[in-house]
């Protein structure tokens, strides 16, 4: 009863200033808010990273010539590697679940009046099961039309609604272009979507062989200018790393201080590496806002103690017919812990609007976390008790004929 007694009174004292009162709190309103709202849109970008990058497959390694998985000239005068080396990834590593050619060219194609700039990769045709790459129609293309350099090829859902003009229908058995060669589309990829910057579905698979002898205009086996390496299930990603690295250094015939003349990148170590360094950022966000909270609640003790100076003769008449200095201090305490529930209340629902609206915005999803939202209440009351504590203990400290007196 009693504290459902100092609950009432406080609200009737919140009420009769309704304007001082939301002014009071709004430290704590924004600083509630932001906070939410940084960690809510935080954990939103780090799921929509971690989803784009696992769309790459799960354990990949992806291995090229060169210094770095940056423009091409990083990788001019640099051996490429060759089937041979495929082989002995696959072979020689226990790690290693299988290793497949991805040879990359951006070649013009065409199909009737439509004709773009699309990137072309040359594989084998388990390059589809590693990368996660499903089916929206057709098939794959098979082991007897790889060796034989059909020309057949699969395309993305960006290709066929920019060469096919958007239109529904099937484009499996259609032929398009290539350079100045006529593939035929036997499958048609389902949607990626976008990688970053990266279109996903702006690409076209075809069989090495044919890109090679078709279309590149020569035999060699020596011309692979990309490795995709798939790791076994539950191996340290870092261990394949270096023994991969061992193999190819021992087989480029690298010497003891030379540098590596080929780039591992792993997707799965980029993603980790990106969603921490989110997490960091929006922590660091999340304590600036946090910096909003201690000024709403230095604005509650400041209220506070106007508010105790306001009612001295209230208090001193309370302590005169009975009322003991621990009930005065509760009535003050419950006082400043309400406001501060008021704000961080009003701080969650503008969270949610703010969310709500900004999730579109960037392309994450919004999803409410009822742990952030109690956590961040919770903090605004504490912020109330705490800074609430020093007018309560001046008011329930008055001398009851001092404060009789005042007027």
């Amino acid at each position: 009863m009693i504290f459902l007694n100092a609950f009432h009174i406080a609200i009737r004292e919140i009420s009769r200033n309704l304007p001082r009162a939301f002014l009071t709190v709004l430290g704590i309103i924004i600083g509630v808010a932001a906070v939410i709202t940084m960690q809510t849109l935080g954990q939103g970008t780090t799921e929509v990273v971690r989803s784009q990058f696992s769309r790459f497959g799960e354990n990949l390694l992806f291995v090229r010539p060169g210094l770095a998985f940056g423009p091409r000239s990083a990788s001019a005068g640099i051996p490429s590697f060759t089937e041979d080396d495929i082989v002995a990834i696959r072979e020689q590593l226990p790690s290693v679940k299988d290793a497949v050619p991805a040879k990359n060219a951006a070649l013009t194609t065409r199909f009737r009046q439509n004709a773009r700039s699309t990137g072309v990769v040359g594989t084998y045709d388990r390059y589809f099961a590693m990368n996660n790459w499903e089916l929206a129609d057709g098939r794959v293309f098979n082991d007897a039309e790889e060796r034989n350099g059909a020309a057949v090829c699969v395309i993305g859902e960006t290709v066929r609604r920019e060469l096919f003009n958007g239109a529904a229908a099937n484009p499996v058995g259609s032929k398009i272009l290539i350079r100045n060669v006529a593939c035929e589309i036997i499958g048609v990829l389902k949607s990626k979507g976008q990688m970053g910057w990266r279109d996903q579905d702006d690409t076209i698979i075809m069989p090495l062989t044919s890109l090679n002898q078709r279309i590149a205009g020569h035999v060699s086996i020596h011309d692979i200018d990309n490795i995709v390496v798939a790791a076994r299930v539950g191996t340290d990603s870092a261990k394949v790393t270096t023994a991969l690295t061992s193999l190819l250094r021992q087989r480029r015939n690298l010497k003891l201080g030379q540098d590596d003349n080929f780039s591992i990148f792993e997707p799965r170590q980029i993603a980790e590496s990106i969603s921490s360094t989110m997490k960091t950022m929006t922590s660091l966000l999340a304590a600036v806002a946090g910096v909003a909270l201690l000024v709403g609640g230095i604005g509650i003790m400041n209220i506070m103690l106007v508010s105790v100076t306001e009612r001295t003769r209230e208090i001193g008449i309370r302590l005169a017919i009975g009322a003991r200095a621990g009930e005065v201090l509760l009535q003050f305490l419950v006082e400043a812990a309400t406001l501060s529930c008021l704000g961080g209340l009003l701080g969650i629902a503008l969270a949610i609007i703010l969310c709500a609206a900004l999730a579109p915005l960037i392309g994450v999803a919004f999803h409410f976390n009822l742990a952030i939202n109690f956590i961040a209440f919770l903090f605004s009351a504490l912020v109330g008790i705490v800074f609430g504590f020093t007018p309560a203990r001046r008011a329930a400290a008055l001398d009851p004929i001092e404060a009789l007196r005042h007027e």
